[in-house]
């Protein structure tokens, strides 16, 4: 009887000893290959966030503009390379998306200590949550075990990705395209309580829309003048209130009708993700609690893993055979 119980405690502790299976993905998949790898995260997005706030909100975009192309694969950093098309020139990330020279940091780390064994797809979804919680933000356990892919796509960049202007329909569509449901589009677009965006992708709003705060929109205008091609790169602060801090106060926004994208203030129009809306205004813990489980959910979209794609030696180009 003694026998067959130590029996039974060594199986359970090579079960919870053992990497992931394959195919699934594990907060501890690299526990035993790369102990480190959330310190060397974790100390690499503190010091990019010292030098610059902002690059926190750029962190968490570059996660979504991955995961909402090809799964979350790591696709959106590879470089356009002789005849490689990447994703780095599609319309939403072009002169946009930011934080590549974190995650080649980051990589450079992790390879010096881990070499060949994390991938840069796990990097950027770590990065993404650390940069969460060091503006304020919940944390939560990141599963690992995803694989970086060999190929990008451009015109999925441009088709899949939702742009500033979109209605509600169009965003519950998109999101519901990868899986995520109308919650989850609502609490994932939380993270627009802090950040920046260009005048381009709000100039419709702030002069057009008629669902807008008359001293937000003056505001706004301010910064961001009405001709096409004048002031297009100019920055505003996606959250009025605490641009640099995560928190509720993004919804707070939405219900005062000073959302800055057209498709933040949709969430708050008069249509089905009203009442969820006032909920996050109010209940900060139920905001980070839906946004953290969104996050990983979004984070499984059509990972790679087991033996497909590969563990690139650098984040920007595919390894060569």
């Amino acid at each position: 009887m003694a026998a067959s119980f130590q029996i039974w405690h060594c199986l359970l502790a090579l079960l919870l000893l053992a990497p992931a299976a394959q195919g699934q993905l594990s907060p501890s998949f690299y526990a035993r290959s790369c102990p480190t790898l959330g310190l060397i995260v974790r100390a690499t997005t503190i010091r990019a966030l010292l030098a610059e706030r902002r690059m926190g909100a750029s962190l968490i975009r570059l996660f979504f503009h991955d995961c909402f192309v090809q799964g979350c694969d790591a696709s959106i950093l590879l470089d356009d390379v002789g005849s490689f098309v990447g994703e780095k020139g599609a319309g939403p990330n072009v002169n946009s998306v930011r934080g590549y020279e974190v995650i080649d940091q980051i990589k450079a780390t992790v390879e010096a200590v881990c070499p060949g064994v994390v991938s840069c797809a796990d990097i950027v979804a770590l990065a993404a949550r650390d940069s969460t919680f060091l503006l304020g933000g919940p944390t939560w356990a990141v599963p690992l075990g995803r694989r970086d892919s060999t190929t990008a796509s451009q015109s999925l960049a441009n088709s899949d990705l939702p742009s500033p202007a979109s209605d509600l329909a169009t965003l519950i569509s998109a999101f519901g395209n990868k899986g995520l449901s109308p919650r989850d589009l609502t609490a994932l677009s939380g993270a627009h309580t802090i950040g920046f965006s260009q005048c381009q992708n709000f100039r419709g709003r702030i002069y057009n829309d008629t669902n807008i705060d008359a001293a937000f929109a003056a505001l706004r205008r301010r910064t961001c003048p009405a001709a096409q091609g004048s002031g297009d790169g100019n920055l505003a602060p996606l959250d009025v209130q605490t641009q640099l801090l995560f928190d509720n106060a993004y919804y707070r926004n939405l219900v005062g009708q000073r959302g800055l994208l057209h498709s933040d203030q949709v969430l708050f129009n008069g249509g089905s993700q009203d009442a969820l809306v006032r909920q996050y205004s109010t209940n900060p813990a139920l905001f980070s609690a839906d946004f953290a489980a969104a996050m990983v959910k979004m984070g499984n979209i059509s990972p790679l893993t087991g033996s497909a794609g590969q563990i690139r030696a650098n984040c920007r180009v595919v390894n060569s055979s």
